[in-house]
């Protein structure tokens, strides 16, 4: 115990490490069940076309916010000034203004979008969804100074909070209302939740409106290329959704949504882990410095792919049986699109800790390459196998992608002198095994879906 409690106790790089891995994982664990819980309400007191007209908002919603991404927590968790309350003060004022223009943006764009997909409500639910980005614009760069420093107590136990506020508006909208509403206005309480308790509880720089000119080149010097970076991260992570969004019937795209939220438990995990904690990492002990450094990065990186490789061997495994016991008959379908998401993760997860190594550097520019190309493959694959096979041959395109990506991933981290062969060879294989078997095992279930599928075509 003595041993144990030691691994927590002091302020050097691994402890916080290892300190803020727990925070984060038993974070995201609380958060998943608490979404999960509220997930099996929800979808007894609202319809499956309620689940997808919120997707489609989401889609834009978060469109709307990388489309816009200047980098702004990143460059504070990278720079020399990072600790530097004229550079936060201009970053925060970056952010604030950002907030705003999107609000405006999102109301101007309503209307097209209700015409592209043909769906009215868009008119009136997008900019009032949008309201969310001008109350985050108005987050405090103390979230930003924990980050950069490891310090996730206290963020971790205010995001937790957030969630349940929004979990807990959203079941009691919904069950007055009956209406996608419910979701809509449930995510402004949370967010409104969310900045309140940033402002009362987290300690350090009080943030104030200024724009300091080496400040605001620096930020926006490395922001340019984030900003770039995560337009194609945005096309990368909902290139699905989007496409899926104008190709399936509403209630079957709530369908999928329900599927896609029990896959991705293990992925956005590993995403929560390593988003975190690995731009201070790379910062701090640079692989490329020192074998000692490159040796710790492997013990991490094993540790965590292998555990992000067993939640998707669980998931992809009874992803079948686990909806049938979760939910009604109505989404009987997210079974096999439960499976065969985990599987197409697995090349995902085995490079998952290797682009913040660019970031960390300060070289968005390469960063930007590597979301670009992820961007414009993933897009393209979707879109041919879509046309091509249905709805099956473009989740299983996600996992074909991701292997014609992976050069470039090479290219990137042997540059940062994180590249590990060993490490992806190893994970390669057990992943395979792991694909083979959960696909044996569903088989039927799939062939269905495909057959389900194939109508939707028709």
């Amino acid at each position: 115990m003595n041993r144990i409690s030691s691994l927590f106790q002091g302020s050097n790089l691994r402890v916080r490490a290892i300190r803020s891995s727990v925070l984060t994982v038993g974070g995201f664990g609380a958060s998943q069940v608490i979404r999960l819980a509220s997930n099996l309400i929800l979808t007894r007191l609202l319809f499956p076309e309620a689940f997808g007209m919120m997707a489609l908002v989401m889609v834009f919603i978060q469109g709307l916010y990388q489309f816009s991404d200047v980098g702004v927590g990143p460059a504070i968790m990278q720079s020399k000034r990072g600790d530097d309350p004229h550079f936060l003060n201009t970053a925060w004022t970056i952010q604030a203004g950002r907030g705003v223009l999107l609000w405006l943006a999102a109301s101007v764009l309503a209307y097209p979008m209700a015409l592209i997909y043909g769906e009215a409500q868009l008119m009136q639910l997008l900019p009032v969804a949008a309201l969310t980005l001008v109350i985050q614009g108005f987050n405090p760069t103390r979230l930003m100074l924990a980050n950069r420093h490891l310090q996730l107590g206290r963020v971790t136990s205010i995001d937790i909070v957030t969630q349940l506020s929004g979990i807990v508006s959203a079941v009691v909208l919904a069950y007055l209302t009956q209406s996608v509403w419910a979701l809509v206005f449930s995510s402004i309480i949370s967010s409104l939740v969310q900045l309140v308790l940033f402002r009362i509880y987290l300690e350090g720089h009080r943030d104030r409106f200024e724009w300091e000119r080496p400040a605001a080149h620096e930020l926006i010097n490395f922001g340019k290329w984030i900003f770039l970076s995560t337009l194609a991260g945005f096309l990368f992570n909902q290139s699905d959704k989007m496409l899926l969004g104008k190709y399936l019937p509403l209630d079957q795209f709530g369908v999928y949504n329900i599927g896609f939220f029990l896959a991705s438990f293990p992925l956005l995990l590993g995403i929560s882990v390593t988003h975190k904690l690995l731009i201070p990492i790379y910062r701090e002990r640079p692989p490329s410095e020192s074998a000692e450094n490159f040796a710790a990065l492997r013990k991490m990186r094993f540790v965590v792919s292998g555990g992000l490789l067993a939640g998707i061997a669980i998931l992809a495994l009874v992803g079948v049986p686990l909806v049938e016991l979760l939910y009604d008959s109505r989404y009987y379908q997210a079974g096999a699109i439960v499976v065969i998401i985990a599987c197409m993760q697995v090349p995902q997860i085995i490079v998952l800790t290797y682009d913040q190594a660019a970031l960390a550097a300060g070289d968005s520019k390469r960063f930007f390459v590597l979301a670009a190309t992820r961007a414009i493959i993933m897009l393209s694959a979707l879109f041919i196998a879509l046309e091509t096979y249905g709805l099956v041959g473009a989740l299983f395109s996600i996992g074909l992608a991701m292997l014609v990506i992976y050069p470039v991933v090479v290219w990137l981290a042997r540059h940062m002198g994180a590249w590990d062969p060993l490490h992806d060879i190893s994970f390669a294989i057990l992943g395979l095994g792991v694909i083979i078997v959960s696909l044996w095992v569903n088989w039927g279930a799939i062939a269905e879906l495909a057959q389900v599928s194939a109508r939707y075509s028709g």
